[in-house]
């Protein structure tokens, strides 16, 4: 395991959640956004992770560490940000120009509650994140003390 190793996966998780804040805020400001460049009302979209690969696979940490090899992954990447297929919300409101002509307008299927808690939880796991990259700054200062 290389010396930066932390550093690169903790960056990797916080690359991943700010993009994954700015898809949520893009949500957000999309709540009341019934035409789209696509035509239709927005969609929610949501961000799809995968764990980015080390040296080796998770399946095989075990029979590394019975042979002392200890290897850690490499952190998280986004695979794609994929849009919620969830049925839209519809509403009565006659007077808007995206009615049809029974008078219901197809609203975008954004729930601003869950996407404050989605907000939240990406908060948090950022900080979590700039917490461990703090923590592993400070261990390679204390080793570099050694030498003095």
């Amino acid at each position: 395991m290389g010396f930066f190793n932390s550093f690169n996966i903790s960056a990797s998780a916080l690359t991943a959640q700010r993009l994954r804040m700015d898809v949520i805020s893009e949500n957000i400001a999309n709540v009341n956004t019934t035409h789209t460049a696509n035509g239709g009302p927005y969609r929610r979209k949501v961000v799809v992770f995968q764990e980015r690969q080390g040296d080796a696979p998770f399946s095989q940490y075990l029979s590394n560490a019975s042979r002392e090899r200890f290897q850690v992954g490499g952190g998280v990447r986004v695979t794609k940000i994929a849009e919620d297929q969830s049925p839209l919300k519809e509403v009565y409101d006659p007077g808007n120009p995206d009615a049809d002509a029974n008078g219901i307008v197809k609203m975008p299927n954004v729930e601003v509650v869950t996407e404050m808690v989605n907000m939240i939880s990406a908060t948090r796991a950022y900080e979590a994140n700039v917490t461990a990259l703090n923590a592993s700054k400070s261990m390679a200062a204390k080793a570099l003390e050694i030498g003095r």
